[in-house]
Order: C-alpha cells, then structure tokens, then sequence
C-alpha cells in the first residue's frame, strides 16, 4: 500500500445482486494475473469520473494490483454472481515494522506488538458493483478476507479529501487512529484500523488507540462500532 490512499468506489445506478446468489471466493496469484482486466473494468464501472480520469484510475488500479500480488502474503477475495461483483485485496504487514515509518506521533503499544506478532493486515483496496445494497459486499469482502486470514487488525490508509471513504469505513465499524506521510508526501494520509470480531488469542494484547483527551499518555481500550450499514498503496 503506497500514499494514495483505499478507495471504496460505488455508483447507485445498477441493479443490485441478490446476496443469497453472492458467491465469496479466493484467489491466488495467478488468478489474480489472469483476472486482473476485469478487475480493472469493475474498478472504473464502479464510479463516474470525467474526461481522462478513467484511463488515469484504471492504469493506478493496475498498479496498485501488480505491486501488491508481488509482497508476501498478498491475498485477495472475490464477490461473484454470473459476473464479478466486488473484490477486496492486501497484504499482510512485515513483522519488523517498517510499514508504519511515516506514523506521526508514537505508535499505540499495542499495534506494535501486533504487528510485530504478524497480526496486522493492511486492506489496499475495497471495490463494490455500483449499487446502493452493494455496501453489503464491501462490507462482507472486508470482513471475511480478515477473519479467513486469522488476522487481529486490518488497517488502511484514505485520504483526507475522500470523505466518502472515511465515512464508509467508519460505518464498517474503522477507527481513525492518526496521520501518516508518504513518500513523495506530502498529504498526511488518515489511518485507519479494525479489530477483527473474532474471539482473541489468550496470548493476542488488547488493541489501543492513542489517547487523545490530552489527560496523559495512556491508551484507552477501542469500541468496535456495530456494523449497522449493509454497503492505497
């Protein structure tokens, strides 16, 4: 995941696809190569740009794509009916860190040792069929690619211009935890994570966010937000 930001792109025009004929499915690297044109053309189905624009968030797509298919771990979960319908994909987070170089401000203890457990997955791209009822794929890709993954946090990155974004993550349940630059910088891109609903390992620590009531340096424990709404790099 570079700077850019997750984008959670949808378009209220089509039909909407029944959720019971939705089909959930993995894929591995070379089906992912071998998908990777239609996963690009639902990228661009699923929202409306101008003049140029389309060939510009395709061809950032496709890169975002390639770059992620190369890093270990890489893993990507398709929403299917006849067609495609959604997809989601990331990687996990290297143990040593260096992927939160870039954090303003100091890390919660507690992420750090979940990142350092391999326990963190960051979430580069959530793509839905253009439909209102569709935020229910977002919602349900997100969440299966975590829980199947046996992960404890997903995190991601948005910019603070896409408030659409932030506010579709934030209703999935994300927490806004800081600022994070990126090189070539220098937009401080929002981070933002989630606790995965799942029973925790005795041995797995609680997850904190920073403290931001200015009464000290101690963390306070996350609410996870009741996922009422059904909707990089």
């Amino acid at each position: 995941m570079s700077g850019a930001g997750t984008a959670v792109r949808r378009r209220g025009v089509d039909a909407p696809a029944p959720l019971n004929a939705i089909r959930l499915r993995r894929l591995n690297r070379g089906q992912a190569e071998c998908l990777r044109e239609n996963l690009a053309d639902l990228y661009v189905r699923s929202g409306v740009r101008a003049g140029g624009e389309e060939y510009r968030d395709r061809e950032g797509f496709l890169r975002r794509l390639a770059g992620d298919i190369r890093r270990p771990g890489f893993a990507l979960l398709i929403a299917e009916t006849t067609t495609l319908a959604g997809c989601a994909f990331g990687f996990p987070i290297g143990r040593d860190g260096s992927w939160w170089r870039g954090f303003a401000g100091a890390l919660p203890w507690s992420i750090g040792q979940l990142t350092a457990a391999g326990q963190v997955f960051a979430l580069t791209q959530v793509v839905a069929h253009p439909h209102e009822q569709n935020r229910d794929i977002a919602d349900r890709l997100q969440e299966r690619l975590l829980t199947d993954l046996h992960t404890s946090l997903g995190v991601t990155l948005v910019h603070p211009y896409d408030r659409a974004a932030r506010t579709a993550f934030q209703s999935w349940g994300w927490l806004e935890i800081g600022e994070m630059v990126r090189l070539p910088g220098p937009v401080a891109l929002r981070v933002l994570v989630l606790p995965v609903a799942r029973s925790p390992r005795p041995d797995s620590p609680a997850i904190r966010t920073p403290d931001r009531t200015g009464a000290g340096n101690s963390p306070h424990p996350v609410t996870l937000v009741p996922r009422s709404l059904v909707c990089k790099p």
